[in-house]
């Protein structure tokens, strides 16, 4: 679970971090928390970031996809998004998430989609739709990403805020 082995990437964004010497593939990944909750990012790009999540280990007591679950999908897909948007200069730092949770969900996979609201050179803003196995909206959110300049000591460990 959480192994971002067979994540799609334009080819232009491959290029640009193989040339830094980066592994994209462990700095766009779920992260340890993401990739605790089983979280898997399917495809990456700064205009659509889709990622799944197991229902299973991310309840609360009803038996409920917690909220929270949601809320780090949420923010794992637009920090990477905003993460592309910002290129390898800049980091993406997470500076407001909200989430409407509209229904829930008791079993299989949910799957997120986000995409950008606004992109601008120093924050990212991304709606992000989580959906059950049946297409169904689970939650809608909204994560703001403040995009700052690599500093000395951010390294290649630098990746989304999540």
């Amino acid at each position: 679970m959480g192994e971002q082995q067979h994540v799609k990437f334009p080819q232009e964004v491959i290029d640009e971090y193989d040339a830094l010497g980066i592994d994209i593939l462990a700095l766009f990944s779920a992260g340890h928390l993401g990739n605790r909750m089983g979280v898997e990012i399917i495809e990456a790009s700064a205009d659509r970031v889709v990622g799944t999540m197991p229902v299973e280990g991310n309840t609360q007591p009803y038996g409920l996809l917690h909220g929270g679950a949601s809320a780090v999908l949420a923010e794992t897909l637009g920090s990477v998004g905003a993460m592309l948007h910002g290129g390898s200069t800049k980091i993406a730092v997470g500076v407001d998430l909200n989430c409407t949770h509209h229904r829930g969900a008791r079993s299989g996979l949910v799957t997120g989609v986000a995409t950008p609201v606004h992109r601008g050179r120093s924050t990212a803003t991304y709606e992000i739709v989580i959906s059950d196995q049946e297409g169904r909206r689970v939650c809608t959110a909204r994560l703001t990403c403040l995009l700052r300049d690599v500093r000395a000591g951010d390294g290649a460990q630098a990746g989304p805020s999540v």
